[in-house]
C-alpha cells in the first residue's frame, strides 16, 4: 500500500515541477473540453465528421481570438500614438501650473522656517524624488521586458494553437484511454466532478465578461461626460486592471484625479473620484449575484465567499474565494467530500 502512496507523491511532485513549463498546453487541454459541446454538437446535428467538427470549430475560435486581438491592438497602438504624442505638452504643462508654483511657494515659505526643518525637508524630497526616478526607472525595464518578450510569446501562442486542434481532435481517445484505468464508481464520480467543473469554468469566464462590460460601460460613459481625453484606451485599461489581483480601478483613477487636483482642474479631479467611487460600489454590489446566477451558488455563499477571501487574500481572494465553494460543492455532489453529522 506504501508502495502506492510513493509512487502518487511523485506524481504530484513531477506535475507540480513541470506545471510552470506546460501552461500553453494546459490552456490548450482546457479549451479544447470548453470547446467540445460546440464539437459534438456539429457531430450531432450537422452529420459533420470528427476532424470536419474540430476544423471549423478551430477556425472559428482562431478568427474570434483574431478580430478581438486585431480591434484590441489598432485601438491601443492608434490612442498611445495620440497620447505619446501629447505627452510632452502634458509634461510642460504639469510643470508649468503645478511644480513651478509649489517651488515658488516653498521659497517664500522657506524664509521663515529654521535651518534643520528645512534640512528635513529637502532631505525628504530628494528620497522622494529618488524614489520616483527608481519607479521611472523599473516602469521603462518592464517596457523594455514586455517588448523583448513578445517573440517568446508569439512562439507560445503557435504551440497552444496546434496543441489545442491536436487535442480536439484525440479527446475522444484520451477519454478511452482514461476509462481503461478507472472502475465504474470512480469513472462516474470524474465525470461528475468534470461536468460541474467545466460548467463553473464557463460561468466564471462568463461572470467575468458581464463584470468587464459593465466597468468598461461606467468607464466610458463617466469619463465621456468629465470629457476626458483617450476615452477608449483608458476605459480599457481600468477594465484590464480590474480584473488583475492587487491592482484595481483606483490604480488609474486616484493618481489621475490627484494630478488633475494639483492643477486646479477640481471639475475632472472630482469627477474622478466620483466615477472610482460608483464603479467600486456597483461591483461590489452586483458581484455576488452575478457570480451566484453564473456559478451555481447561492447568492449568500457568493457574498460570504467574496468576502472572506477579501479579507484573507486581499484581490485574489475575491476570485479564489467562490472557486473554492464551488470545488467544494462539486466533490460533495460526487460523494467524494461526506459532510454527515447531527448535532
Amino acid at each position: 500500500m506504501w508502495k502506492k502512496w510513493i509512487w502518487v507523491a511523485i506524481a504530484a511532485a513531477l506535475i507540480i515541477f513541470l506545471v510552470p513549463y506546460s501552461l500553453p498546453l494546459i490552456f490548450a487541454f482546457l479549451t479544447a473540453v470548453l470547446l467540445e459541446g460546440m464539437v459534438q454538437g456539429l457531430i450531432s446535428k450537422l452529420h459533420f465528421k470528427r476532424f470536419q467538427a474540430v476544423l471549423a470549430v478551430f477556425l472559428g475560435y482562431v478568427l474570434l481570438i483574431g478580430v478581438i486581438g486585431y480591434n484590441l491592438i489598432s485601438t491601443i497602438a492608434q490612442q498611445a500614438v495620440s497620447l505619446s504624442q501629447r505627452t510632452p505638452t502634458f509634461v510642460k504643462d504639469f510643470y508649468s501650473s503645478v511644480i513651478l508654483p509649489l517651488i515658488g511657494k516653498w521659497e517664500f515659505y522657506s524664509r521663515s522656517l529654521p535651518s534643520e526643518v528645512i534640512l528635513q525637508i529637502n532631505s525628504t524630497i530628494e528620497k522622494n524624488v529618488n524614489t520616483l526616478d527608481s519607479f521611472l526607472q523599473s516602469g521603462v525595464t518592464s517596457i523594455l521586458n514586455l517588448l523583448t518578450a513578445i517573440p517568446g510569446f508569439l512562439i507560445e501562442m503557435l504551440i497552444y494553437m496546434i496543441a489545442l486542434f491536436l487535442f480536439s481532435l484525440e479527446l475522444p481517445r484520451l477519454k478511452q484511454k482514461l476509462e481503461l484505468h478507472m472502475k465504474s464508481q470512480t469513472k462516474e464520480k470524474v465525470y461528475l466532478v468534470a461536468r460541474q467543473l467545466n460548467k463553473a469554468g464557463m460561468g466564471f469566464i462568463k461572470a467575468q465578461v458581464i463584470l468587464s462590460v459593465i466597468t468598461f460601460v461606467m468607464a466610458y460613459s463617466g469619463l465621456a461626460i468629465l470629457n476626458a481625453p483617450y476615452t477608449g484606451l483608458l476605459s480599457l485599461l481600468i477594465v484590464i486592471v480590474d480584473i488583475l489581483p492587487i491592482l484595481g480601478t483606483g490604480s488609474v483613477l486616484v493618481p489621475w484625479a490627484i494630478i488633475a487636483l494639483l492643477q486646479n482642474n477640481n471639475f475632472l479631479g472630482i469627477g474622478l473620484i466620483i466615477l472610482f467611487v460608483v464603479i467600486t460600489v456597483v461591483r461590489r454590489v452586483i458581484e455576488p449575484k452575478v457570480y451566484s446566477t453564473n456559478l451555481g451558488i447561492s447568492p449568500l455563499a457568493s457574498l460570504i465567499s467574496i468576502y472572506i477571501g477579501f479579507k484573507l487574500l486581499g484581490i485574489v481572494g475575491v476570485l479564489l474565494g467562490p472557486t473554492v465553494v464551488i470545488v467544494y460543492d462539486t466533490l460533495r455532489k460526487a460523494n467524494i467530500i461526506q459532510m454527515k453529522f447531527k448535532i
